[in-house]
């Protein structure tokens, strides 16, 4: 037998190869799910590491539970004693007539039986606590640390990876803490306890029992290395099946559209059936070690029966103490059955907590500073200053190279310029979801990473063109960014807007559900409520990314009216392809290859004859 797993292809299906990257096992592995063999060591370490943190908080009640199940394993560990003595002690002094003895010793049988209830019920209850405790904390570190890692991070790990951390592996980890621990506790203490029994019994029987050892050792270390991979396989086809699954759902009107239907199915049965393959292989494995360990626990007690019942024959031993070594013998073998099928539940807890691990060890790509500066007060806020600022999402591609920019306090700047031109990534280092690979990006004249993440979250709002909406009501969604704020100022940033008419309109006002990702409002709706939630915010600089692409013209025109109360007294950054946005600001940058090549007011560049002015005569041709 070996312990090494088959990797069948999945009905000839490579999971790779679908419509995006979700289901491609390496594509968006995090640096800390690296499967190298230094990787995999460095995890488990940060793996028990993180148990030990997750415990910690609980090291007196720990203490308490393992008395408990000291107690209670003692009282188990009576039953065989106490008939050995009444055999042995008990039994014959009946025919003299003296019943005291057994008594005695079903008096003692009372006593361990209530012993071992009352332990178990206190380690039951207490193990609970704490299991709960630690899956709350864990849950809750997992969550909030997902949060807390940047942009960039959740751009390269799918959404459906995030989904599979924070359900699957979570409940694995909740099944073996919710009952699997238990037994796998039980069972192994009660096989100690039990080998020290039997030596401290009758060490000669003791000595036979033992040759089944070596029997025993290679059964259950062949077990525990391959089912070790088993369940760290079934693991992974879970996550990808998970992976396809939401990502699919996301993607379901690109699915449809494009009638992916069929093809995304056929993936997914692949996915699924591997997932099928690797769990059988696991069951498979405890097929063959749960009655491998029955077969040598019958063939060492019939020995040991054989040999104890000729050393009686002989005077050598008394009954008593044979039956009491077979039942103590029966006790060794069945905590070890028992431990092949909770065993994988600890190898997929154990997959599982490695996998929450290396989430955990991901370093934040944009780090809070150890000592925050803070932002200057004063009348003239949001100045804006990029120093030979250079970047790229991958290395040896850079988008912008050496940029130099300032941005007065309370200026519009449009940006305009082809794809790829490096219009989003300004927006994107201004609102710190990344970090210059060299150069600094400075609000106020301090540099974004010398910021605490919640004062620049309140000083830059970013409003993008997919504004997300959460569930909930308008006015809930309004006041995200700024959530104490009353009914009276929700409403007011409604009103400055230009949005307070049509949520007024709504079944409900502004307590109208929206519903998931705001499916109830139209794309404009959407962008107005994203609007009036940055105008509420009330930043020192505000970015719009494409902010009005979704609108239709009517509505942009309200919006356009509405951007010259939103934006005074603040700095803005107005990224769009419409020439009508543009004619609010007060400059222009023309960008092109993550430079600029025109800067200047709008009327100016028209009248310039260069890049800006060719778009100009279009637009101004369009509109005849």
């Amino acid at each position: 037998m070996t312990g090494e797993v088959p990797r069948p292809r999945p009905n000839g299906v490579d999971p790779s190869h679908w419509r995006g990257r979700a289901t491609d096992p390496d594509a968006d592995r995090s640096r800390a799910e690296d499967t190298a063999p230094e990787a995999v060591a460095r995890l488990r370490a940060r793996s028990r590491a993180l148990l030990r943190d997750l415990l910690r908080p609980h090291r007196a009640r720990l203490g308490l539970a393992a008395a408990l199940l000291l107690a209670q394993n003692a009282a188990a560990m009576a039953g065989p004693y106490l008939v050995m003595l009444g055999i042995d002690r008990a039994v014959p002094p009946l025919r003299a007539g003296d019943p005291g003895p057994l008594a005695a010793v079903a008096g003692s049988f009372a006593v361990a039986a209530g012993t071992e209830y009352a332990a178990r019920r206190g380690f039951l209850t207490l193990s609970a606590r704490i299991g709960q405790a630690v899956l709350l904390d864990l849950r809750q570190r997992v969550y909030g640390h997902f949060l807390r890692l940047c942009v960039g991070f959740h751009e390269r790990y799918t959404s459906g990876r995030v989904v599979s951390r924070l359900t699957s592996d979570l409940d694995s980890i909740a099944e073996l803490v919710d009952g699997g621990i238990d037994s796998l506790v039980t069972a192994s203490l009660t096989v100690v306890s039990v080998a020290a029994v039997l030596l401290w019994l009758d060490l000669p029987l003791a000595a036979v029992a033992l040759l089944a050892f070596p029997f025993l050792f290679a059964l259950s270390r062949w077990f525990a290395r391959a089912s070790a991979g088993a369940w760290r396989r079934s693991r992974d086809a879970a996550a990808l099946m998970i992976v396809h699954f939401v990502e699919s759902l996301r993607g379901v009107r690109a699915v449809q559209a494009f009638r992916r239907e069929q093809r995304n199915q056929q993936i997914f049965d692949g996915l699924n059936d591997e997932y099928r393959r690797a769990n059988l292989y696991g069951f498979r494995l405890i097929a063959t070690y749960s009655p491998g360990i029955k077969v040598i626990g019958n063939g060492t007690v019939a020995v040991v029966l054989g040999y104890g019942g000729w050393r009686v024959l002989g005077g050598g031993m008394e009954v008593g103490v044979l039956a009491a070594f077979l039942l103590y013998l029966r006790r060794f073998f069945e905590p070890m059955q028992e431990l092949s099928q909770f065993y994988n539940t600890l190898q997929s807890a154990t997959a599982a907590l490695e996998k929450l691990a290396g989430v955990l060890d991901e370093p934040p790509g944009v780090p809070e500073p150890p000592r925050p500066t803070p932002l200057p007060a004063g009348p003239q806020r949001g100045a804006v200053s990029f120093r030979a600022v250079s970047f790229g999402y991958r290395p040896q591609a850079p988008i912008l190279t050496g940029l130099e920019l300032r941005v007065p306090a309370g200026q519009t700047v449009a940006l305009i310029g082809p794809t790829g031109a490096g219009k989003s990534t300004i927006a994107k280092l201004l609102a710190r979801f990344h970090d210059p690979d060299t150069g600094t990006v400075e609000l106020d004249g301090v540099d974004l990473r010398d910021l605490a993440d919640a004062v620049l979250r309140r000083a830059v709002v970013l409003v993008t063109q997919e504004n997300h909406l959460f569930n909930g009501t308008v006015a809930e969604n309004i006041r995200f960014g700024r959530p104490t704020a009353d009914d009276a100022a929700v409403e007011a940033a409604a009103r400055a807007i230009g949005a307070h008419d049509f949520i007024a309109g709504l079944p409900d006002g502004y307590a109208t559900d929206v519903h998931r990702r705001g499916g109830r409002l139209s794309a404009g709706q959407r962008q107005l409520v994203a609007f009036a939630r940055a105008f509420l915010a009330d930043p020192r600089v505000l970015i719009l990314d494409e902010a009005t692409s979704s609108l239709d013209v009517p509505t942009e025109r309200l919006v356009q009216r509405a951007l010259g109360t939103v934006l005074r007294d603040r700095t803005a950054l107005i990224i769009a392809h419409r020439l009508s946005t543009v004619e609010t600001a007060d400059r222009v940058l023309v960008l092109d290859g993550g430079r600029i090549v025109e800067d200047g007011p709008p009327a100016r560049l028209a009248a310039a004859g260069g890049r800006y002015a060719a778009l100009h005569r279009h637009w101004r041709a369009s509109l005849i």
